[in-house]
């Protein structure tokens, strides 16, 4: 914003130098980015922040410098002296969510012409080009007082008539001979026929006020600034008028404006003025903010006296009901910006000056540090992964629905339950994620396009299930992906992929003390059936771990040498809810443990972990632990079954078990198991 001093003071009388008003202005937050030297004349470019388009305008500066020195304000001369019979123009507002008000007058018999040497000086020096007497005065009464208007040829308004009114599409030519598209449910001007303005942003060209113009119509209106932001965003097409529609004009302030065009174009076009049409179908109200003032104090850390408080506020052209312990205010119209206390008290910080509240140094008291268990559950987490040798991934919240497609998952599965988002990214991510698995997916095909051979990713994020309700059901998952590739090493590894990763998933257990868990068989339709399995934990089914399908490699076309691929994901909810809350320790046993082995011939498809289970139902004290160490399958074993060695650990609590004791217990065990899983020692 370009302020000539000159201006300025003929709004409010100071005689503060140049670079003291530079000072305070800045200071109350209208910093001054420059200063520009012009003949006689000294202007200021201001810094004006979004959130304050009142202070887009000579008057709204002069309503800070006029706070700021306590010098009176002079408000510019508006008085209408002559004015003739009402307007021929008839107005209508359509669209009152879009306009909220609309006033103007006919005035007839003007002369278009140069406009005076000092208004065309006072233009020129805040960035305008003088054009005509008429279009001139419209900018000058912009630049004064902030609130844009524009002037029609009335003689080329069909039907003489306005009307404000939402775009039915269509093609308008605006001052600048470019013929644009009307943007869908833009605020338009209407005549009796056609649209003639884009409302807020530009007129057109077929109204345009020319040389041979005699009789023009005066518009002075407040439009809602998000429409004239969208409208003026969609037609690419910033101006002086739209930059300050958008963010906000003084709804009350208009008619002054509209008043003072008039005033001005009546002594330098020499037209006669008709009465006022105004239709103002929402009237201002003005708010009423309570401001306690021990709050000011205690926000500002400040000890400002009750009166200079009241006595800040009334110098920025508020009203404020002095109470014994707080004070009411009632803003202008022209501060939109001031809404809540707390607005209220940075007006006072701001002319009580930021300078003069003492600086002091925050207490922060001490005190014992609130436990929040799920946090530290989720940094364990990602911390056992970490340890893994995982690296952890963040991602969008979006997938692509067609990998639930290419993943096989089911019509009926709920992770087909998708929200669909209503403006995404792209087609790609048009819908939030059910599983983290795509995402991690599209990790791997990125880094493996890319020529990485070693891939270990997790990430710990949400999944969102639409149930119906209003809102979608929110999850906290763990999903990681493993991929290694396997090249010639001077030692042997033993252990395959899928046992690597299975080791993670069962540290990461053990670390939470999650309780009993195991894995079984996975139904999982994109994992491989002999590879895979679910994770089990306190009898619910938490998650899943298991090398993708062949098929599914083949879709997504992963050229991978044949190497598996390792997809991991767990309800982390369902898991942290069975970790126990504390730690219990017990004495270190004072008697020996005795091991004994089992080899059981059983039918393959029979899972280890049932036969566990049957193991640790046998009805002893006696046994402490139970382990698979062998699994095999060929030579010796007949077609369709397998072999499951475990070791069954012994101990007593109270004394030193005998052989003879064990033996008997074990032959018992194992009469036990071969009945219970229809299979036999092996070797027998």
């Amino acid at each position: 914003m370009r302020v000539p001093l000159e201006w300025l003071k003929e709004l409010v009388d100071f005689s503060i130098s140049t670079d003291d008003l530079i000072l305070k202005l800045t200071m109350v937050g209208l910093e001054v980015e420059g200063v520009e030297r012009m003949e006689d004349d000294t202007v200021l470019e201001v810094n004006v922040t979004p959130n304050r388009p009142d202070c887009l305008s000579i008057l709204g500066i002069a309503r800070e410098v006029s706070a700021l020195l306590n010098i009176p304000l002079k408000f510019p001369e508006c008085e209408i002296r002559e004015e003739g019979g009402p307007s021929l123009v008839d107005v209508e507002i359509a669209d009152e969510d879009l306009c909220h008000r609309y006033a103007g007058r006919d005035i007839r018999g003007v002369t278009i012409g140069d406009s005076p040497e000092w208004l065309k000086k006072r233009i020129a020096k805040c960035g305008m080009r003088p054009i005509n007497n008429v279009v001139d005065i419209t900018n000058y009464v912009l630049l004064e007082m902030g609130h844009p208007l524009h002037a029609f040829d009335m003689d080329t308004l069909r039907g003489s008539r306005i009307r404000v009114a939402r775009s039915r599409g269509g093609t308008i030519t605006t001052l600048d001979g470019t013929e644009r598209a009307l943007p869908e449910n833009s605020l338009l001007i209407w005549d009796g026929e056609r649209p003639v303005a884009v409302a807020g942003v530009m007129g057109g060209a077929e109204t345009e006020v020319k040389e041979a113009t005699k009789s023009i119509f005066l518009e002075s209106a407040y439009f809602l600034p998000s429409s004239i932001r969208r409208t003026s965003k969609a037609l690419g097409l910033k101006t002086e008028s739209a930059y300050r529609f958008e963010r906000g004009t003084d709804i009350e302030l208009l008619e002054k404006a509209l008043d003072r065009a008039a005033s001005l174009m009546a002594v330098h076009a020499g037209g006669k003025l008709s009465k006022k049409v105004d239709v103002y179908p929402r009237p201002f109200q003005p708010s009423r903010i309570k401001v306690r003032y021990e709050r000011v104090n205690r926000i500002l850390g400040a000890s400002i006296p009750d009166d200079e408080m009241t006595d800040i506020v009334q110098r920025l052209g508020m009203k404020a009901e002095k109470g014994p312990k707080e004070f009411v205010a009632t803003p202008p119209s022209f501060r939109g910006d001031i809404q809540k206390e707390i607005d209220l008290i940075e007006e006072i910080a701001r002319f009580h000056g930021f300078d003069r509240i003492p600086v002091t140094v925050p207490k922060i008291p001490i005190s014992k540090e609130a436990k929040d268990t799920r946090y530290h559950l989720m940094a364990r987490v990602k911390e056992s992964f970490r340890s893994a040798g995982f690296t952890e991934a963040i991602n969008y919240s979006f997938m692509n629905p067609r990998m639930l497609d290419t993943l096989n998952i089911e019509e009926n599965d709920s992770r087909r339950r998708t929200l669909i988002l209503r403006n995404p990214i792209n087609e790609e991510e048009s819908c939030l994620r059910t599983t983290l698995a795509p995402s991690l997916i599209q990790n791997l095909l990125y880094n493996v396009s890319r020529g990485s051979r070693d891939v270990r990713l997790f990430e710990v994020s949400r999944i969102f299930i639409d149930e119906g309700a209003l809102l979608p059901e929110e999850k906290h998952h763990l999903g990681a992906i493993y991929f290694r590739e396997k090249t010639p090493s001077l030692w042997k590894e033993e252990a395959p992929d899928f046992y690597i990763v299975k080791g993670a998933v069962q540290s990461l257990l053990d670390d939470l003390r999650s309780g009993d868990y195991l894995f079984q068989p996975s139904s999982e339709p994109f994992l491989h059936p002999g590879k895979s399995g679910d994770i089990i934990v306190s009898g619910k089914k938490i998650g899943f771990l298991g090398t993708l399908h062949p098929y599914i490699i083949e879709k997504l076309s992963l050229k991978v040498s044949q190497q598996d691929i390792l997809v991991v994901e767990m309800n982390l909810d369902a898991l942290l809810a069975s970790v126990s809350g504390g730690v219990k320790y017990t004495p270190i046993p004072r008697y020996p443990f005795i091991d004994r082995d089992i080899a059981l011939v059983v039918d393959e498809s029979l899972p280890a972990t049932g036969v566990m289970e049957h193991l640790r139902a046998y009805p002893t004290e006696l046994i402490e632990d139970i382990s698979l160490f062998d699994f095999y399958k060929g030579k010796n074993i007949p077609e369709g079954k397998k072999s499951l060695a475990f070791t069954i650990r012994y101990r007593a609590e109270d004394r030193t078990l005998t052989d003879s004791e064990i033996e008997e217990l074990h032959g018992k065990l194992t009469a036990y198991i071969t009945a219970k899983t229809g299979g036999m020692v092996r070797g027998t």
